[in-house]
């Protein structure tokens, strides 16, 4: 068996093996969606590493690039995301030996981490591998507007109302950058091209977004048995006029869809309750300082927004 880096050329092989392995329904698999995850991702192109035996390809691990910012410190880091072993080639250990071959290639480059949030299932795999977890994701629930819960039965579609300049965008990002580096914890260094990727041009989920000079909001409808929930994903700000005109829009999505709860991470308008309800955050040191691993595997050391670790 060979390990080896993928190219671009092994893509709609790598997309057999998915298909096989996972199937058609969890995610869409087809050569759009992966280029758009691992190739066009502005972070840069991902670590894909693929198991070969026999001239075909029988395991593929991937990890998307990621960058956070520490006060003034920018870390390259990977999220691992993507990965499959074909049936028939089930336990063999393909999975383990292409993510620790992962982790020696993230050393060599330098990068600092590896971050995710796994399921309860493969969790304990990547324990043994050592990866350490963080905490579960704190998350704020608050009701929406009690008349949000009646009548309002329709469908309504995902809307891009966008209204900042690029020049206008760009300095909103660079304010929220500067803001997010004097707090001391580590965040998401946002641009706007990283937004466009991330919530303007998403293949896999659609998004409502709103912005102005002063604020970006990003958001969508989660539909549960009983209830829906409005997830706000993204909310870039400069100041406290921002963070107002946020709120406002926050509730005018929130009746255009009819939504009776309203989830965050950092919104505090209204009342609500937080607590550590999300998926566990697990961290794997690849370069990190020993002191700053001790630092980011606390998760009030961390300034996100579910956006940030959602799967995707």
């Amino acid at each position: 068996m060979q390990i080896r880096e993928a190219t671009e050329q092994d893509i709609p092989e790598i997309l057999r093996v998915l298909k096989a392995s996972l199937g058609e329904t969890s995610s869409k698999k087809t050569e759009s969606v992966w280029r758009y995850k691992h190739v066009d991702n502005p972070f840069g192109k991902s670590l894909v590493l693929v198991a070969v035996e026999n001239g075909s390809i029988i395991g593929v691990r991937a990890l998307m690039r990621w960058k956070w910012q520490l006060g003034k410190d920018v870390f390259s880091t990977f999220r691992a995301v993507d990965t499959a072993t074909h049936p028939d080639h089930q336990g063999k250990g393909i999975f383990k030996k292409l993510t620790l071959r992962a982790i020696e290639i993230a050393k060599e480059n330098g990068d600092s981490f590896i971050f995710n949030t796994p399921n309860t299932q493969s969790l304990s795999g990547y324990l043994k591998m050592g990866w350490e977890e963080v905490d579960k994701l704190k998350i704020r629930a608050k009701l929406a507007n009690p008349l949000n819960w009646v009548g309002n039965k329709r469908y309504r579609h995902y809307e891009i109302n966008n209204n900042s300049s690029d020049v206008q965008i760009t300095k909103l990002i660079s304010k929220y950058n500067d803001l997010k580096s004097g707090e001391n914890k580590l965040f998401t260094l946002k641009s706007p091209e990283y937004l466009s990727w991330r919530y303007e041009n998403n293949p896999l989920q659609e998004y409502e977004v709103k912005a102005e000079t002063d604020f970006y909001l990003a958001g969508y409808i989660k539909q549960h048995k009983f209830f829906k929930e409005l997830r706000i994903t993204e909310h870039i700000y400069s100041d406290d006029s921002g963070l107002v005109k946020i709120s406002n829009a926050v509730k005018k999505i929130s009746k255009k869809f009819g939504a009776q709860v309203i989830t965050s991470t950092e919104l505090k308008a209204g009342l609500g309750f937080s607590g550590n309800y999300g998926p566990v955050l697990t961290l794997r040191d690849v370069n990190l300082d020993s002191n700053l691993k001790r630092e980011l595997l606390q998760l009030n050391n961390w300034s996100y927004t579910l956006g940030d670790l959602e799967l995707f």
